[in-house]
């Protein structure tokens, strides 16, 4: 698409002078609270980059994020602060990066706004949430965020006087275990000029190294700085394919007779083009002819570690170089070419991973030919499969050749959905869906498509019967697309067909079926964009059956003469659209410009609500005579003015989100400026917050439920005394380290509009209520004569459910007349009927709720300062299972107490560690547990069954799991003799370990401690290891426990301080 490819092309739609003028008016008018709001609100934008600990304070510096290790730079500096409440015997490390921030508005230079705003009290605060990994076998899954207030910092460069320095704000930029994607959120603190929030993705890329001159390149080939026009204008754009959520790197090829790709780690806020480093060797044989060579890279897919593509019939992958997600470095060090004896035509997506692992499907041609290679990507480590494992496709349906020209894998249900393409003779061809269960080998064929495009006869949708009228057009599909969510599949091509149980299809009548659709961008949040091969972008809401034209239409035109009027820096008059994709929800285009034979690639919004508001007021509107004049009103389609979410409840007992704060040390200067040390002090105290969290998760519950209860367990009382110092400027370092300023939080609020997910489990409920202000009068009431007098509301809401076996909803409809409104009250409720989702956070049922306003679809719309948002349909992504950041811990405290009480004595250990007690074997073991969540701080005696609990105990006393470093120790009651290390069988990660003792017999304890120091390298860093979560203070336990006497095994210790994370 080249030249003017963004603008409508054809004949115009009007030629009426009069209308063109209207256009022209209403562009005006829709535009006055745009451009208003652009004055007072939109001016400023945050501005983030990456700096290296050594490149703190240097202006015009931005670094790669590849580094992954810690770094000990921080360490000596805590040694200077001996009048603090910190232990200078612990050890502090640093992450390798900062966060720099600054702000910039129109016409203003960004160093005079930054010391403005910190003259007024500005504060950036950030929040950074670190993404669950896939293999959650290896890594802990949790929902983890930390908040950090930034600090202010003077550049290095020389100033005339400190008043007028250039400076910036810092944060340090924090790395954990099993995380590779994290998102930054920057926010004011209220103070100052008005800066909306945004929000910046800053991922690790693993396909970078040093060379032998520190410098930073490719692992995958070699960087080009020439963006040549010729390898974007007039190219059709392609597909951006990769696991949803959690690819640190895209990738995006289709340059044309070049082995070229686009590659960013920031989704195409900056983006490199590279060569690939590949042989591009192909030839030609009986079962994979050579019909042409080219040297552009067809189809690229990113997952969480490794890279694919295609280049004619060859596939290749590249794993990079992630030391926080392996134990041990598996990245490539070049391409490997996989699949090198087939002919592989095709590579499929798939967009969610599944247990502990990534998937990616080749489709073939040739003598294999009806068959899927199906791949697993887990820890960086590839392996394909044929499938089906005996008959092919084609000899199970019942034909003689077939070919597959698409595959959708669902991995809730371990199906393959196959679009499945068959030929009878000179007869015209015919598909079929075909389903495929990769864990029963079981084939089963679903649906026949019609061979002709039915016929609609005016209706938005229609029905497959099998008894509608059809065209002559005939049917030509080119794929399936599934929603793990809400259930619905499409099947498409030149037409769309949608279901929701996979046997009966609606045909959607408003997409033509003169077009052909090339991709779909799915957002999975209920929104569909269309692309065709001519380009086109179509629209569709999920659940709905109207499909919009966003370009061409009359909406673009309106939009496009405003930005043009505004002389944007994001559209041109020759441009060329190279992809299409959502982000957090929204539509975004990479875009290439030419402006005065100059090229640009630029990553800009697609904005849906505005077209679809323009497009609705530009084909709806009326002209009435008022005196002399004409007046120009629009009709309002939307059923209701005002949508607002009201009685949500608390949002991280259903998100399951932890979240930690952090602020910098205070400083002991006048102008509130930080040095290097204050920075590197932050460093090693928001390091020793997160390594604390890692290590809380632990089998044993602390005397206090919270991870931060130990670093200021014996510094508290004395809190007083430490801010006296620093009131009086006394504090050691120049820096006081503040004790509240680093904490858990359990409390946070809700902000007014429905969480990005939920998780239910064991009839756990969600409650929120809608309130909608109606259009006009639209209350009635029942007229008929007898009946009972009862209000009603025209204006309706409708809940749709994915899995109402496994979820149900009510909804209560208050009606209030005195303010033409209407309250509807929604519980979501978890019926308790579907399991087999395992251990804390594995194998959750992905589902959802749909709230629709009936009437709503694509006609409503509210403003906001960020520009027109959608209203109406909301979607709740829903996980039911046992949520992460639970967990079942031994209490320690009450178990000790309570034995003394009844047992009349107590032996502990010679060693005494509060942690980690010690029991007589001879004595009745009384133990007791908790059920603690890490998430919400909630703590609650287990009260399981009697043989739930001696298995249990039966669990922690004989086998050990491994965790953290732990060490062994031997001792005996009766002589009080000096410990003795305990043998320990050296089995990885992950594998149970026996302890045996070293001379059975005696009055023997056995004791288990884990080492009190903190890690010193990235794969001890923060282990993230365990099973549930913690509570502030001991609830109240049973009054009489059944007490269990365990008898000593002669393969097992007698007794044991009891560990494990299972």
């Amino acid at each position: 698409m080249c030249g003017t490819a963004m603008f409508p092309a054809g004949p115009p739609w009007s030629r009426v002078r009069v209308l063109q003028v209207l256009w022209a008016l209403l562009a005006v008018l829709l535009a006055s609270w745009r451009l208003w709001a652009i004055k007072d609100f939109q001016e400023c934008t945050w501005q983030v980059v990456l700096n290296e600990f050594k490149r703190v304070g240097e202006s015009g510096v931005s670094d790669s994020f590849f580094e992954q290790e810690p770094v000990d730079t921080v360490s000596s500096l805590f040694h200077m602060l001996v009048d603090s409440p910190l232990n200078p015997s612990e050890k502090y490390l640093g992450f390798p990066y900062y966060l720099k921030i600054n702000y910039s508005c129109e016409e203003k230079p960004s160093e005079d706004l930054v010391r403005m705003g910190h003259l007024t009290g500005l504060k950036p605060l950030v929040l950074v949430t670190f993404q669950s990994p896939v293999n959650f076998y290896r890594w802990k899954i949790e929902q983890l965020q930390i908040q950090m207030e930034a600090a202010p910092f003077r550049s290095k460069e020389p100033c005339m006087a400190e008043e007028v320095c250039s400076m910036s704000w810092y944060t340090p930029m924090p790395i954990k275990n099993g995380s590779v994607v994290m998102r930054v959120d920057v926010s004011s603190n209220g103070l100052g000029s008005f800066i909306p929030d945004k929000r910046f993705q800053m991922n690790i890329n693993g396909f970078l190294k040093r060379d032998q001159d520190n410098n930073i390149q490719f692992t995958v080939g070699e960087k080009l700085f020439d963006l040549m026009p010729r390898y974007f204008v007039g190219v059709s754009s392609r597909p951006l394919w990769h696991t949803v959520d959690q690819s640190p790197v895209l990738i995006l090829g289709g340059i044309p007779n070049e082995k070229y790709v686009l590659m960013t780690d920031t989704s195409f806020k900056d983006f490199s083009l590279v060569e690939l480093s590949i042989d591009s060797c192909w030839v030609g044989s009986f079962y994979c002819p050579h019909s042409g060579f080219t040297a552009t890279i067809y189809d690229t897919i990113a997952t969480e570690s490794t890279l694919f593509i295609r280049q004619n019939q060859l596939v290749y992958y590249f794993t990079g170089t992630y030391t926080t997600l392996y134990e041990r470095n598996r990245g490539s060090g070049s391409w490997v070419r996989v699949l090198a004896s087939e002919c592989i035509k095709k590579l499929c997506p798939v967009y969610f991973h599944s247990n502990g692992s990534e998937y990616i499907m080749a489709l073939t041609m040739g003598k294999h030919e009806g068959y899927v290679y199906f791949g697993t990507i887990r820890d960086g480590q590839v392996s394909f499969e044929m499938l089906p494992r005996k008959w092919s496709v084609c000899e199970q349906i019942g034909v003689t050749t077939c070919s597959i020209i698409w595959s959708e894998y669902i991995a809730g249900e371990y199906t393959l959905l196959l679009l499945v393409e068959t030929g009878y003779g000179n007869a015209s061809k015919r598909f079929q869906v075909v389903s495929y269960n990769t864990a029963s080998d079981d084939l089963e064929l679903l649906y026949h498509i019609p061979e002709f495009i039915p016929e609609a006869r005016g209706l938005e949708f229609l029905m497959i019967l099998g008894t509608e009228s059809y065209t002559s057009t005939a049917m030509a599909p080119k794929g399936i697309f599934c929603n793990p969510y809400n259930n619905l599949i499409f099947i498409w091509g030149n037409f769309l067909l949608q279901s929701s149980n996979k046997e009966n299809f609606i045909y959607l009548a408003d997409f033509p079926k003169e077009l052909s659709i090339k991709y779909m961008a799915r957002s999975f949040r209920g929104a569909v964009a269309i692309v065709t091969e001519t380009e086109e972008i179509w629209y569709l809401l999920e659940g709905s059956y109207r499909v919009y034209q966003l370009f061409p239409s009359k909406g673009w035109q309106v939009h496009i003469s405003l930005q043009l009027m505004q002389q944007s820096s994001l559209y041109a008059s020759n441009e060329t659209m190279l992809t299409l994709f959502y982000e957090d929800s929204k539509l975004y285009q990479l875009v290439y410009l030419m402006n005065n034979q100059k090229g640009q690639l630029v990553k800009r919004l697609m904005p849906v609500e505005q077209l679809l508001m323009y497009q609705q007021h530009t084909s709806r509107y009326d002209l009435e005579r008022k005196g002399g004049y004409l007046m120009l009103s629009f009709i309002n389609f939307c059923p209701f003015s005002v949508m607002r979410l009201r009685s949500l409840p608390r949002p991280q007992r259903y998100t399951r989100q932890e979240r930690y704060r952090a602020r910098p040390p205070r400083v002991l200067e006048r102008s509130g400026f930080h040095n290097e040390n204050s920075l590197a002090i932050y460093q090693g105290l928001v390091y020793y917050l997160l390594w604390l969290h890692s290590v809380y998760d632990k089998p044993y519950a602390d005397p206090v439920h919270d991870p931060t209860w130990r670093w200021w367990e014996n510094n508290k009382q004395d809190q007083d005394y430490y801010f006296f110092l620093a009131s009086n400027w006394r504090s050691s370092g120049g820096v006081s380290v503040e004790m509240d300023s680093y904490e858990k939080i359990y409390n946070l609020e809700s902000a007014y509009e429905l969480p990005e997910r939920i998780f239910l489990d064991k009839g756990t409920e969600y409650s929120f209520a809608i309130f909608l202000s109606a259009q006009g009068h639209t209350f009635r009431t029942q007229t008929e004569l007898g009946a009972a007098f009862q209000l009603h509301s025209q204006v309706d809401v409708g809940v749709v459910l994915a899995d109402p076996a496994c979820i149900e909803a009510s909804v209560k409809q208050e009606v209030m007349i005195n303010r033409n409104s209407v309250l509807f009250s929604i519980t979501l409720k978890d019926k308790k009927l579907c399991y087999d989702q395992g251990i804390s956070g594995h194998h959750l049922m992905k589902t959802s709720m749909t709230v629709n306003v009936v009437g709503s679809s694509g006609l409503c719309f509210q403003e906001t300062h960020r520009g027109p948002r959608m209203q109406g349909n909301l979607m709740v992504p829903v996980f039911i299972g046992c949520p992460p950041g639970k967990r079942l811990a031994f209490d320690i405290t009450y178990t000790v107490e309570y034995s003394r009480l009844k047992n009349k004595h107590y032996f502990d250990c010679v060693h005494v560690n509060p942690e980690m007690p010690c029991f007589l074997f001879r004595d009745i073991f009384y133990p007791f547990f908790l059920i603690q969540d890490l998430v919400t701080g909630d703590s609650g005696s287990f009260q399981g069954s009697p043989c739930a609990l001696l298995s249990l105990v039966a669990t922690f006393c004989w086998w050990w799991v491994a965790g953290p470093q732990w060490t062994a120790s031997r001792t005996t009651a009766r002589t009080k003799s000096t410990a003795s290390t305990a043998p320990w069988t050296s089995n990885p990660r992950g594998a149970p370990r026996v302890i045996r003792l070293a001379s059975p017999g005696g009055c023997s304890h056995f004791q288990a401690k884990p080492t009190s120091q903190a890690p010193t390298s990235a794969s001890q860093a923060l282990p993230t290891v365990g099973l549930l979560g913690s509570h502030r203070q001991t609830p109240a336990r049973p009054l009489t426990p059944r007490p269990l006497h365990i008898r000593p095994h002669p393969l097992h210790p007698p007794l044991a301080s009891l560990h494990t994370d299972h």
